[in-house]
């Protein structure tokens, strides 16, 4: 059985349910055939009623499934013939960091992407998903050679927050950061961002300025999290499902506001449960975007991207 969040306990009982006439029953006739199929109808209909209304904290819940597929599985599931590029030149390779080429069917792509990682060695390895300074320099030199070779960039963003350790301060954070948002306005070639699961503070604004940004349907996109909010707006993260309503970190909300360019849905039940869906769904979306900017003149991009980055200055 699936792991069902909390919101989800109507489907839980239903395929419990399921089960037990399944167990109980050693040959499934017609009547007990009529009743799973019953059964399944109506779980069916309940999840798509469930996750037609989701509050903020459910879709954050979702965001930060443990079995939500992470960039590797879209790596390896959208892409062929991926070669991933490893270091900064300067001797260090952040781990939670992902840069490579591969094809996106017949497109040459950089990818650029943060990786949580699952088991507990792996996520310890990973950083949980927070880059280091070292990390926006080894996305910043796949930006450098995804201009010089004319490679779209495609960036993969799932990340609490960029590392907020001591020595991620001492090595310059910030200024690695912001090394990146100058970068990333000026790249001669199209940038397109993607937001698989958590897009948190600078650590997902670190590669996440571009031409489109997606934004699959059940992730989340926030200056900071509803826990953080919260603990600095009313000095609790008791009040986090407050926050996360008042923020309007979902996709639906963010598109309305202008934020974000589009919306990729996810399989039945959220990607965790309907990754290969989510794929074919993220890959075709991916597909559209880069024939899309392959029509494009390299100056019109540019005008375009400074425009969008600067549309909330020139409305004032």
């Amino acid at each position: 059985m699936r792991d069902y969040l909390d919101f989800e306990s109507p489907l839980k009982e239903i395929q419990i349910a399921i089960n037990e006439i399944s167990e109980k029953t050693d040959t499934l006739d017609q009547d007990v055939l009529k009743k799973i199929s019953k059964l399944q109808s109506d779980y069916n209909k309940c999840e798509k009623k469930i996750f037609k209304n989701l509050t903020p904290i459910q879709v954050l819940q979702l965001a930060r499934h443990p079995n939500r597929p992470h960039s590797y599985d879209y790596i390896n599931n959208i892409l062929t013939d991926f070669q991933e590029l490893h270091g900064n030149r300067t001797g260090k390779d952040c781990p939670t960091t992902i840069t490579g080429i591969g094809f996106l069917e017949k497109n040459p792509v950089m990818i650029i992407a943060q990786e949580k990682g699952f088991e507990l060695e792996d996520k310890i390895k990973k950083n949980f998903g927070m880059m280091s300074p070292s990390g926006y320099q080894k996305a910043k030199r796949a930006m450098f050679l995804a201009e010089k070779f004319k490679l779209p960039v495609i960036t993969l963003i799932d990340t609490p927050g960029a590392y907020p350790g001591i020595k991620a301060e001492e090595d310059n954070q910030s200024g690695a950061i912001a090394e990146n948002l100058k970068m990333m306005a000026e790249l001669k070639t199209p940038i397109i961002n993607c937001i698989i699961g958590e897009g948190c503070s600078g650590g997902a604004l670190g590669i996440g300025i571009g031409d489109h940004t997606f934004m699959l349907a059940f992730a989340s996109f926030s200056v900071i999290s509803p826990e953080g909010c919260a603990s600095i707006l009313w000095k609790t993260a008791d009040k986090k499902d407050l926050a996360a309503k008042e923020m309007k970190l979902r996709a639906q909300d963010l598109i309305q506001l202008g934020l974000i360019d589009g919306i990729i849905q996810e399989g039945s039940g959220g990607a965790h449960n309907s990754p290969k869906d989510t794929y074919k769904h993220v890959k075709s979306s991916l597909v559209k975007a880069v024939e899309n900017y392959k029509k494009t003149n390299i100056k019109t991009i540019l005008k375009n991207r400074f425009d969008k980055l600067m549309l909330h200055h020139l409305h004032e």
